[in-house]
């Protein structure tokens, strides 16, 4: 289990499914009145930095039920309730992330069988596969790929509406998210190329995006986002580019704060490196997707600023 955060016990799967299978009868007319175009859509999603997007571009036409929710939650070790299995059957329309990041998810949709349900797998549809690094939700560009995704699922599960969706994606893409697209753009502008260092992979596609070099192994981000211990000579690397001062900022997931991640943003600090602190899931509970982001993206470039004096 990752450090910091809890897992559920495994009883608790057992109870979804067989819940969600006792309910199985009623799936079919569960479905026909989520399909109803008198009523919104009825949309899960495994995670709420997904379900936060889904729900702001399907505004008043659709509801949106994100599975993991508090921000103490490991996403990839979560057990699903009873409850789950439920809001699974009955649902339209379901998000889950893929890339072997919420396998658990896989198994829910699996043992809810729906013809009438569509799915969107963000792994697929950017091309990932288990393995590959997961954390797509950190990727500006796959953001983007996954608002014309739904939005376009949406328009074929309710297309009565489908000037309404376009609108919401309009109004989203152009103004809600500017100053996420903002941030990520005068970054980019103005720091490509810098190196820098982190804690674990959940940065490496954000960094990318940014146009910022990662100088941490890449084993080591995976050792640490996956739970296993860091290999001794990557942590010799990383000591090393810390004392030489060779990455300029190091960034760090607080939701997951192993001793050798403390050891590491203390010796930044120590060597004078401004460090700045993310999160795997939206924080404060309750947070929109681009708001979590922006102060993110903000405490980044204050971080880079500081260290580079741009």
């Amino acid at each position: 289990m990752r450090p910091a955060l809890f897992r559920r016990t495994t009883s608790a799967l057992v109870a979804a499914l067989l819940g969600a299978g006792a309910s199985a009868c009623s799936t079919a007319a569960s479905s026909e009145t989520a399909a109803s175009s008198d009523g919104p859509i009825q949309v899960v999603a495994a995670e709420n930095f997904w379900g936060s997007v889904a729900q702001q571009l399907g505004g008043s036409r659709v509801k949106v039920t994100s599975v993991i929710t508090n921000p103490n939650a490991d996403p990839h070790d979560y057990e699903p309730t009873a409850a789950d299995g439920r809001t699974v059957a009955t649902a339209r329309y379901a998000i889950v992330n893929g890339i072997g990041y919420d396998a658990w998810a896989d198994k829910l949709l699996a043992a809810n069988p729906d013809s009438e349900r569509t799915e969107l797998k963000v792994g697929d549809l950017v091309g990932l596969k288990p393995g590959d690094n997961p954390h797509r939700w950190f990727s500006p560009d796959d953001v983007h790929r996954v608002i014309e995704k739904i939005t376009a699922d949406y328009k074929k599960i309710d297309p009565d509406h489908a000037v309404y969706f376009d609108a919401r994606r309009k109004t989203f893409e152009d103004k809600t998210l500017a100053p996420y697209n903002g941030l990520i753009s005068s970054i980019k502008k103005t720091y490509a190329g810098t190196s820098i260092g982190a804690s674990e992979s959940i940065v490496t596609p954000l960094a990318d995006g940014l146009g910022l070099k990662m100088l941490t192994p890449e084993s080591f981000l995976d050792a640490i986002s996956e739970g296993t211990d860091p290999t001794a000579k990557d942590k010799s690397t990383i000591d090393e580019d810390i004392t030489d001062k060779k990455i300029k900022i190091y960034v760090y997931n607080s939701q997951n704060s192993t001793p050798d991640v403390q050891a590491q943003v203390k010796e930044a600090k120590a060597q004078g490196i401004p460090v700045a602190t993310v999160t795997e899931t939206p924080t404060p509970a309750g947070a929109s997707f681009q708001d979590w982001q922006v102060r993110q993206l903000r405490a980044i470039k204050q971080a880079l600023a500081e260290a580079t004096g741009k």
